[in-house]
């Protein structure tokens, strides 16, 4: 087994759900973020909390375990490892149909720019973030309770790289169009800078995807292994690096607000105000 320090493991989770507490502070207290771009980014920043919060829990599930205070196979011990598995997936499938609402925000930017505050309205948004979380929290525990069945794992392992091939397809074809479509409204006197902004949007949607795919895929693709070859000397060599998986996760959770940061003017000003009072 490949060991993470304990001590390492509690930072960078830490700060991971620190810096995505800021985010949810920051657009709170800053009304010019009141838009529904920003609420599906808060709704990302919860996820990574959760994905954060579900790996130190675990830890410390360890660290009792191995100090004799709780047994591995006890109905208590049993239930609380089902409430973190629970968090888990509610964790992933959070971020999956966060990054899907994000992606089809900044799709609906680009292409229906005239008609984007018809189209995504506030109270749209808000009706699509209750839509979303009311059915991972759903999911999340009919996976957690029935997660031994083969019936239940395949469609969970199957949703990853469906909806990841879902919203790749909707960037790629936001970036292919996106040039014929700047040139029909090439006329327009603000055409050019208000393009640029999209462009930027989709460029910052690209590195949301990129870095979710390169921090959970890891480990799913161990709960894959465990469950369908948990004996194979080539699957026990990959999960002997079980902990590695596990702190790209939480790093996933300090990447994604040092995004909203750099990439959004609105955002960084209010971390700065907020930091100099």
């Amino acid at each position: 087994q490949v060991v993470v320090p304990e001590e390492v493991f509690f930072t960078v989770a830490a700060a991971g759900i620190l810096e995505n507490l800021l985010v949810l502070i920051a657009v709170v207290r800053n009304k010019n973020l009141h838009l529904p771009m920003y609420f599906f980014i808060c709704s990302l920043a919860i996820s990574d909390m959760l994905g954060s919060l579900y790996k130190t829990l675990e830890n410390i599930f360890i660290i009792l375990c191995k100090m004799g205070y709780l047994t591995r196979r006890g109905n208590f011990e049993k239930k609380l490892d089902d409430a973190m598995d629970s968090m888990f997936i509610l964790s992933l499938l959070g971020s999956i149909f966060s990054l899907l609402a994000i992606a089809a925000d900044r799709y609906i930017t680009i292409f229906y720019a005239l008609r984007y505050h018809n189209i995504m309205t506030l109270r749209r948004a808000l009706v699509i973030l209750a839509i979303i979380w009311t059915f991972c929290a759903g999911s999340s525990i009919a996976i957690a309770l029935f997660s031994y069945e083969v019936a239940t794992v395949i469609p969970f392992t199957i949703l990853f790289p469906l909806m990841m091939f879902f919203i790749l397809c909707l960037y790629v074809h936001m970036f292919l169009l996106a040039r014929s479509h700047a040139k029909k409204i090439a006329s327009l006197p603000t055409s050019t800078v208000h393009q640029r902004t999209n462009m930027k949007g989709a460029i910052t949607l690209t590195i949301f995807l990129g870095v979710f795919l390169c921090c959970w895929a890891p480990f799913v693709l161990h709960i894959l292994l465990a469950r369908f070859c948990p004996h194979n000397p080539y699957c026990a060599c990959y999960m002997s690096i079980f902990h590695v998986n596990g702190t790209l996760i939480m790093c996933n959770a300090i990447i994604d607000p040092m995004i909203f940061a750099f990439r959004s003017p609105e955002l960084w000003n209010t971390f700065k105000k907020m930091f100099c009072c």
